[in-house]
């Protein structure tokens, strides 16, 4: 397994919007050091808008989150839509590296992890689905009749049985995750 570490969409104004946002951050910030000692890249993904909205580049809030402690060494993929392959360079950048598994976690559960999981399998990667790496809205999903806690206990049984011929799907929780090659 070559793998890279990637963090989606975990930005300062999002972490106080999802369902233990800094307890997320937390946990992530502590893989993504686990990952840099064992040399596998961590790329973080930015989820940016047109001046004026939300999600302006130019926004501190639109920042990776300072709980993650983002080192030099680690890439920032700035991204438009809910999947981070969809008009980056991120296929080509893990492609470089040689990386055919990502270790996935970030926000939100049944948005851009769902379609970043889902498109990284069609890119012919193998992914990691942190189980408790991932978080939706603190709300969960209201319409639907679910709380946050089932989002995404739905989100892991859906992902971790998706079948695709061009990647697998495991579900790992954040201590149990290896980056040892």
């Amino acid at each position: 397994m070559n793998a890279a570490l990637l963090i989606v969409d975990l930005q300062e104004m999002l972490v106080p919007l999802v369902w233990r946002g800094e307890e997320l951050a937390d946990r992530v910030a502590a893989l993504a050091r686990e990952a840099r000692r064992h040399g596998v890249p961590v790329v973080a993904l930015r989820q940016i808008g047109p001046s004026g909205t939300d999600f302006d580049p130019e926004l501190p809030g639109t920042r990776i989150s300072s709980r993650l402690g983002l080192e030099p060494t680690d890439v920032v993929v700035d991204k438009t839509a809910t999947d981070a392959f969809y008009g980056t360079d991120l296929a080509a950048l893990l492609a470089e590296r040689d990386v055919d598994t990502v270790v996935l976690t970030g926000l939100a559960t049944d948005y851009c992890v769902d379609a970043t999981a889902r498109s990284a399998l069609s890119h012919g990667l193998d992914v990691v689905l942190v189980s408790d790496g991932h978080a939706p809205a603190a709300d969960g999903d209201p319409a639907a009749g679910l709380t946050a806690e089932q989002v995404v206990d739905r989100h892991n049984r859906l992902l971790g049985t998706a079948v695709h011929p061009g990647g697998t799907v495991r579900l790992v929780a954040a201590a149990d995750v290896v980056f040892g090659r």
